[in-house]
């Protein structure tokens, strides 16, 4: 893929990633619409979303009448433990802070995941990793005397779940049986009962408006299902350690856009703890290169 082409996809990648923490943040504080509404709505514009791609390209390569594979229920599992603690934690989390605790929780999931399977870290990946647990470590101790501790600790949970999804889907290569679009189809079907489930389960707290609902279904059918496409799409193109450090970016667009749009402050610990985790993931993932 060209060069420009490449950054193009991934720039767009990006802003889509960005994008979710934003209509998550932007739907739970300035709607009527709850978390558990809101996890139902964005999971199944996002299987409706995905089905349509996989049905549009599997009709436009003769495959008529072929249904797409369902994906597997672990990995569905994972994605709705991801997707409802997500929108649970944005209900009092600020936009930067929570994509910057999602994403250190995921780095440090898939890197605990490399040293559970016997990787060897160098030493600058070591110092690396400690930096980023101690500025996710400052990050929660900040939250004990607020109530958004809670919060806070949920949304480390989902960047576990993302990170676990995210390593059972690298064990699907691309095309065949286990083309990611597809799986991503079957894992968002999937998932979507399990969120109906916990709204059956939240029904007296559950509530709704257009706006909300509109963040919701814009946040799966665009920032999760095409955002995911397009990611698919590049990651190819990209060596590994190249696509986890552009992945950095996505807590600050997250934080920036709050600035922008939602008028959240950026505070000179905020500021100090971003610095902190990405600048320790970035040592790690730039000393496998």
């Amino acid at each position: 893929m060209p060069v420009r082409r490449l950054i193009f996809w991934v720039s767009l990648a990006m802003l889509a990633f960005a994008a979710n923490s934003l209509l998550g943040r932007l739907a739970l504080k300035h709607t009527r619409i709850d978390a558990a509404s809101f996890t139902a709505v964005r999971l199944l514009s996002g299987a409706v979303m995905l089905w349509a791609v996989v049905l549009w390209r599997r009709r436009r390569s003769g495959i008529d009448g072929a249904r797409p594979r369902p994906g597997d229920w672990r990995s569905a599992t994972a994605l709705f433990v991801y997707a409802a603690c997500f929108s649970f934690a944005y209900v009092g989390l600020p936009a930067g802070t929570g994509a910057l605790l999602l994403f250190g929780a995921v780095q440090a999931t898939m890197v605990g995941h490399g040293l559970w399977q016997g990787e060897r870290l160098k030493p600058v990946q070591w110092a690396g990793l400690t930096l980023a647990l101690a500025g996710l470590a400052a990050l929660v101790w900040r939250s004990l005397a607020t109530p958004s501790i809670s919060r806070a600790l949920l949304m480390l949970a989902a960047g576990v779940a993302w990170g676990i999804y995210s390593l059972r889907g690298r064990r699907q290569p691309a095309g065949g049986r286990h083309d990611p679009a597809e799986a991503s189809a079957g894992h968002f079907l999937r998932a979507t009962p399990m969120a109906v489930l916990l709204g059956v389960v939240m029904w007296p707290q559950l509530s709704a408006d257009r706006a909300g609902l509109a963040y919701a279904a814009a946040s799966g059918a665009v920032a999760s299902a095409l955002g995911y496409l397009v990611w698919y799409r590049v990651l190819p193109s990209m060596k590994s350690t190249h696509a986890a450090t552009v992945q950095l970016s996505v807590p600050v667009l997250a934080a920036l856009g709050g600035v922008v749009l939602l008028g959240e402050p950026i505070t000179s610990a905020m500021v100090l703890a971003s610095v902190t985790i990405l600048g320790g993931i970035a040592l790690v993932v730039k000393a496998r290169g």
